[in-house]
């Protein structure tokens, strides 16, 4: 069977869209007047792996496309709950492409249920989309279809998508006023320069006094702004360009993440970051009966920084050779000793995934006071210094008009 896209009218008048498996267009078009609905148009879309023509070819949904993490988050819950109330998988997957709203979502999943139809395991049909679905999904699915509890799995696997956008939304939700105050203080200060100190300043210009310093540097950055300022933002826009290409180097990108450890409060917040989303991954694939080895590489996908990568993947190669988990994740030291210890005694008590879903959780709650803590001293932080510019500027303004005060007294 092939997937189409149809566009039909119900006896109401309204247009009803969705996805439809059949053998052909003429029987796609028979099966919606079966339904009542009165065809308007059909659209094939590829199955993972179809072959066609080139103008077919041209419609099929690609590998690339990706779900946001909010949207897998909620198609998660919702497989979750529709398996668990007893439906079986082409269920599921029909009741989620029908009230898709987005047409790549519905797309994706058409691909998925034409697989699983063809025979292919649920995880099997994920994984032929990655840019969708990560590693550690599929592996998850996968576990949960092997132990024939995939409900449960998808009802974990939820849990920690959701936890992991909450997390992720609250860490940028924290730099949004710093980055709004960084902004403001910005534009006002540079609307000064380019408009209001010109003018203030020209009083003074034709005056046959020696101005003060202050006064001649604010003048010569405002003429400065006022000449080269667009080559000012040019240069600054093939800075940033530049950072992203060489973020793109393998080597110069772990470079610059080893720097980042180093730092006082950035390196801190990476390293939590990182450990909250490596432990309450080992937590769920662990818990999920997946072998340690295949939990420790699907957790290197979820670790941004690139030294804490190696250093996993180092450790997962210790671990083949006969070492412990905690022995081969302390040997690099970039992981927080709490979480050694804990998955230390995890493994001494055999509750290794308990011991994990703690760390996850005292490892966000840590990362979560470091945040709030960082924000309370940035926010006062960048107060302070946009009112040190202001003042600079009122004071170069004001100092020539005392000048000329004392002069004429």
């Amino acid at each position: 069977m092939s997937g189409y896209k149809y566009e039909a009218l119900a006896p109401d008048g309204r247009v009803r869209r969705g996805v439809l498996e059949s053998d052909s267009p003429r029987q796609a078009r028979a099966r919606l007047r079966e339904q009542g609905l009165l065809p308007v148009e059909i659209e094939a879309i590829a199955q993972a792996g179809a072959q066609g023509s080139p103008a077919t070819a041209r419609r099929l949904p690609r590998r690339g496309r990706r779900l946001g993490a909010a949207a897998l988050a909620l198609l998660t819950r919702q497989l979750a709950t529709l398996l668990g109330a007893g439906l079986t998988v082409e269920q599921a997957l029909n009741a989620l492409i029908d009230q898709s709203e987005r047409d790549g979502e519905r797309q994706i999943l058409a691909a998925v249920r034409g697989d699983v139809l063809a025979g292919q395991p649920l995880a099997r049909a994920l994984g032929r989309h990655p840019a969708a679905f990560p590693e550690v999904y599929v592996t998850l699915v996968d576990a949960g279809e092997r132990s024939g509890r995939l409900a449960d799995v998808l009802a974990r696997l939820a849990d920690y998508t959701e936890e992991r956008e909450q997390l992720r939304a609250k860490v940028a939700l924290a730099f949004v006023y710093p980055a709004l105050v960084t902004l403001v203080a910005v534009t006002v200060v540079t609307g000064l320069l380019l408009y209001v100190v010109p003018q203030v300043v020209q009083v003074f210009q034709n005056a046959n006094q020696q101005l003060p310093f202050l006064t001649r540097a604010l003048i010569g950055l405002s003429n400065f702004l006022r000449v080269y300022g667009g080559f000012v933002v040019i240069a600054l826009v093939l800075a940033v360009a530049a950072g992203r290409a060489a973020a793109a180097v393998p080597r110069l990108r772990a470079r610059w993440h080893a720097q980042l450890l180093r730092l006082p409060i950035v390196g801190a917040l990476a390293r939590g970051l990182n450990t909250a989303r490596l432990a309450a991954t080992l937590a769920i694939l662990t818990g999920s009966r997946v072998p340690l080895l295949a939990s420790l590489r699907a957790g290197a996908g979820v670790v941004s920084n690139v030294p804490m990568k190696h250093a996993l993947e180092e450790a997962a190669a210790r671990v083949q050779e006969g070492a412990s988990l905690s022995r081969s994740l302390g040997a690099s030291r970039l992981f927080p000793p709490l979480m050694v210890h804990m998955i230390a005694s995890g493994e001494a008590s055999g509750r290794l995934a308990e011991m994990l879903e703690r760390t996850a959780v005292q490892a966000t709650r840590e990362l979560e006071r470091r945040i709030a803590a960082f924000v309370a001293l940035l926010e006062p932080l960048l107060i302070l210094a946009m009112g040190g510019i202001v003042l600079a500027i009122v004071l170069a303004i004001l100092l020539p008009i005392f000048e000329l005060n004392q002069i004429v007294r």
